[in-house]
């Protein structure tokens, strides 16, 4: 488990009974907007901040954005952005950060954050994650269908698996709030996951974050075009 300021995070989340989450997508080191994304999930009295990976690569502060995570005592995972810059590959990338000119405190945040993480909510656990599940190039989309439901090894585990109510991810920086049937991904069986996606921070993917309440039982994106204000943008009720 990760907790940030090195807390017992299932002790934390109890503690706290969290029922209204601010989350973030791919960061991709926007250190602007991801404080204004922080401010607001503050002013909103947000329980908890989560993030889904990719804090790297991109123009912006990379180092001041994990010292603003810290501080939110933020929970997250990696994505496959700081596998690259943990590997050394992959640096051609254009924004690329690499793990020589970073502090090294910051280095080891990268390398303790995990592939997965299950968050407790009213809805159920929680799989929170940057593609699905373990898999971190994953994609899964608003509009997959069929095979592409069918083909995609990831989500058929989770959904055989069968352990949790609902999967938080990222990767494709698209924005999506979805329920996942079994019969249509394992061809049989009546249980179903919702899937989330908060889009991500990046100026150049309609950049954005949202807030999951569950008092509500909605997510309510927030746009982020401008760098230094949250915009209320739509409200989507969770199936």
């Amino acid at each position: 488990m990760l907790m940030l300021d090195g807390a017992k995070l299932s002790d934390t989340l109890l503690r706290m009974n969290a029922t209204r989450f601010g989350v973030l997508g791919d960061i991709h080191a926007e250190d602007e907007r991801l404080a204004t994304a922080l401010v607001l999930f503050a002013a909103q009295r947000c329980d908890q901040v989560l993030f889904v990976g990719d804090i790297v690569d991109g123009p912006g502060d990379v180092e001041r954005c994990v010292t603003m995570l810290r501080v939110a005592k933020a929970i997250g995972v990696r994505g496959n952005h700081e596998r690259w810059l943990l590997d050394d590959t992959m640096r051609t990338l254009r924004h690329a950060h690499h793990r020589h000119a970073l502090l090294m405190t910051n280095v080891e945040f990268f390398e303790a954050l995990p592939a997965t993480h299950t968050i407790t909510t009213p809805r159920g656990p929680m799989l929170l994650c940057h593609g699905v599940a373990d898999d971190d190039m994953q994609r899964l989309r608003e509009h997959d269908e069929g095979y592409a439901l069918q083909s995609n090894t990831a989500l058929v585990g989770v959904m055989r698996a069968a352990q949790h109510a609902l999967l938080l991810g990222g990767h494709t920086h698209q924005r999506t709030v979805r329920r996942f049937h079994a019969n249509d991904v394992l061809g049989r069986g009546t249980s179903s996951l919702i899937y989330l996606n908060p889009g991500t921070l990046a100026r150049h993917d309609t950049p954005c974050c949202a807030i999951l309440d569950f008092a509500d039982d909605a997510m309510q994106y927030y746009e982020l075009e401008q760098a230094d204000r949250a915009a209320p943008s739509e409200r989507v009720p969770l199936p």
